[in-house]
């Protein structure tokens, strides 16, 4: 039960996050992303025929010209791209879940390495996914300024770590408060800790709204697929990860028993 096992399994459910992330992404999300794009088209189509004139041709919409050739085209994007992506995030995350969870390891309370993994997969979905999508869900890529996105991105992975560091410390009061004040009452007093926290941050942080008339139904279908993609992705993880680390702990506490029977015999 060291780092590299932990390592090499949270590499293999990290790969098999990644592809079903990307099956229920391009099952479920794909398709909104497409009715999005059709809007922006659409609007610009419309803008067009009100008799709005086109910008004046330049030798640098001429270098725009030429730029568009090396683009990604969108069937590339949905398919390829998104596997990529997919399978290189899943991969990530299912590294550093594995190492946080050999690190974490009798450390949480008196848990087995398997059910030691589990928590540690719901605080780090809670804490990495859920809570941050909460504040600042996902958009199309049809919606917000171009010249906003750099302020949004570091409003985004700012929320994102502070709600990771005050998981982490809210994990570590409640197991100093499980000495004193018993499991039950050390696991609520660390949730309302992280609440606490997390909702003060939600009201502080600015918001970001450059929605503007963008259909509701069509926006909410959108961040509906995108969070299923991000359960999906965490949930596998967490599953598949879980049952391997239980897996070998059961083959080494087998060896362990063998052994001991060889030696007293």
């Amino acid at each position: 039960m060291n780092a590299r096992a932990f390592l090499v399994r949270g590499l293999l459910a990290g790969l098999l996050a990644g592809l079903a992330a990307f099956f229920v992404g391009y099952q479920v999300g794909e398709p909104h992303v497409e009715a999005a794009i059709a809007l922006e088209d659409a609007g610009a189509a419309d803008s067009h025929s009100h008799g709005e004139e086109p910008e004046a041709h330049s030798p640098a919409a001429d270098e725009a010209g030429d730029e568009e050739v090396f683009k990604v085209s969108r069937d590339t994007q949905r398919t390829w791209g998104l596997l990529t992506g997919s399978l290189t995030i899943g991969l990530a995350w299912g590294g550093l879940l594995a190492l946080v969870a050999a690190g974490t390891l009798g450390r949480i309370g008196r848990f087995l390495p398997g059910q030691s993994t589990a928590v540690i997969s719901l605080i780090g979905f809670v804490s990495v996914a859920l809570v941050p999508f909460l504040k600042y869900p996902a958009t199309p890529p049809t919606i917000g300024s171009g010249d906003t996105i750099g302020h949004r991105t570091a409003l985004y992975f700012s929320f994102l770590l502070l709600s990771v560091v005050v998981a982490v410390l809210a994990t570590y009061a409640a197991c100093r408060l499980r000495e004193r004040i018993g499991t039950y009452g050390g696991v609520i007093a660390g949730i309302a800790a992280y609440l606490l926290v997390v909702v003060v941050a939600a009201l502080v942080f600015a918001p970001v709204n450059e929605l503007g008339d963008f259909p509701a139904d069509t926006l909410w279908s959108f961040r509906l697929s995108s969070m299923l993609t991000l359960a999906t992705m965490w949930g596998v993880l967490g599953v598949v990860l879980t049952g391997l680390v239980s897996r070998l702990y059961a083959r080494e506490t087998a060896v362990a028993q063998r052994r001991e029977l060889a030696a007293s015999l």
